[in-house]
């Protein structure tokens, strides 16, 4: 793998798109909701944006032939020709979206899972480009860049976006991020760019992932960590929205808690994980996440808790915790990777993430809609309850290390 800036070189690249990739996340889940929900549509409704996550869930499909064409047999890394693909098709509907308006709301969700789909892909060939990229230096700051640009792209995405939208309106708001998401895949177009053709006897296949004990086992793991940790994430926005305040506001307090309690967050999640072990951090981010969601779920029922006192700070919380136990497992993914086909891996486990992400997004839309936040929160701290033994147990069991089958 060619590495012409060194480690840190590679680090900034892939931390840009990283961020670029955030930053569409960002104005998917957090910005298009608040957005949506202030112009008085159902909860119901709101919950299809979960619909986007589908090529996060399906991309394991076409990940072996990504790699396969990212890294052909005698000739040189192309990373960087599908990541500018990509990113200039994300670009593109970003303006297109501008141009439609937030409503309706159908030709919106569907130009943005053409960009979902290219992002997607992207995201296979950066990962993959990472993780054989930095094999030598134990992933540690890949991963910091990983969820520090996905916590710095959320708050651009979530945050910097629901401002240019309430301030000036929503062309400004989608072109804007457009133009940010061009400007930070400008480093890695530099730095990644391969220099020599290698052979490559090795070909990236399905298959030879899932015959693989660590990439099962990490599939479980994913699975029970994202139920209990984002069953709930696509119903803050609107929360607090209905609690009384304006996008503007929503916006500020996004970003603001991504750039700060959510990088504090990743920042004591890698230092925990260093002193600890992952199992702890999995662990004690679904127990206060639980916490959050009890809190927030007594409040909107009716409680104590004022909701307009509680909703602000649920959400920077929020996202607090899930950058606390992300980083920690995010980190083992990369671990659980083979770098010859570190693009096929690392997106087999991402897909479980987005799978059931997807499920429980629609599912909570509906919850909420139809039984209310209070019971829908209640549900949502019960699940992470139910979920938390699991992980315990789960997460602590180590995969036997075999080679790597043959198929």
């Amino acid at each position: 793998m060619a590495r012409s800036g060194g480690t840190w070189g590679v680090v900034g690249a892939i931390g840009g798109i990283y961020i670029a990739q955030s930053v569409i996340a960002g104005v998917t889940w957090s910005g298009l909701p608040g957005v949506l929900r202030a112009q008085k549509l159902p909860l119901d409704q709101i919950g299809l944006i979960s619909v986007l996550v589908l090529p996060w869930a399906l991309k394991f499909l076409w990940a072996p032939r990504v790699e396969r064409f990212r890294l052909p047999d005698g000739g040189r890394d192309r990373s960087v020709t599908i990541v500018t693909l990509g990113a200039a098709v994300v670009i593109a509907a970003l303006f297109v979206v501008g141009l439609i308006g937030p409503s309706p709301v159908l030709p919106v969700l569907a130009v943005l899972m053409v960009a979902a789909f290219a992002t997607a892909t992207v995201d296979i060939a950066c990962d993959g480009y990472a993780v054989a990229a930095l094999k030598d230096t134990e992933y540690g700051w890949g991963n910091a860049a990983q969820v520090g640009g996905a916590y710095l792209g959320a708050a651009i995405g979530g945050g910097v976006f629901l401002i240019l939208v309430d301030r000036a309106g929503w062309l400004a708001g989608a072109w804007g991020m457009a133009t940010v998401i061009a400007v930070l895949c400008v480093p890695f177009a530099i730095i990644a760019r391969a220099k020599n053709a290698q052979a490559r006897p090795h070909q990236p296949r399905l298959r030879t992932a899932l015959a693989r004990a660590e990439v099962r086992q990490g599939l479980l793991v994913a699975a029970l960590y994202v139920v209990a940790q984002k069953t709930a994430m696509g119903m803050f926005g609107p929360y607090f929205i209905d609690a009384g305040y304006d996008l503007g506001q929503l916006g500020l307090l996004s970003g603001v808690g991504s750039l700060t309690l959510g990088f504090a967050g990743a920042m004591t999640g890698g230092a925990v994980v260093r002193r600890f072990g992952t199992r702890v951090v999995l662990a004690g981010a679904v127990a206060l996440q639980a916490l959050i969601l009890g809190v927030v779920g007594l409040s909107a029922a009716g409680g104590v808790f004022a909701a307009a006192t509680v909703a602000p700070i649920a959400m920077v919380s929020s996202a607090a915790v899930m950058a606390f136990g992300f980083v920690a497992l995010y980190g083992q993914f990369m671990n659980w990777s083979d770098p010859r086909q570190g693009g096929v891996d690392f997106t087999l486990f991402q897909c479980m993430d987005a799978a059931v992400s997807m499920v429980s997004g629609i599912v909570a839309g509906v919850i909420a809609e139809h039984l209310g936040y209070g019971f829908f929160f209640g549900v949502a701290c019960a699940v992470s309850l139910a979920a938390l033994p699991l992980i315990w147990r789960v997460s602590g069991q180590r995969a036997p290390q075999q080679g790597m089958a043959h198929v």
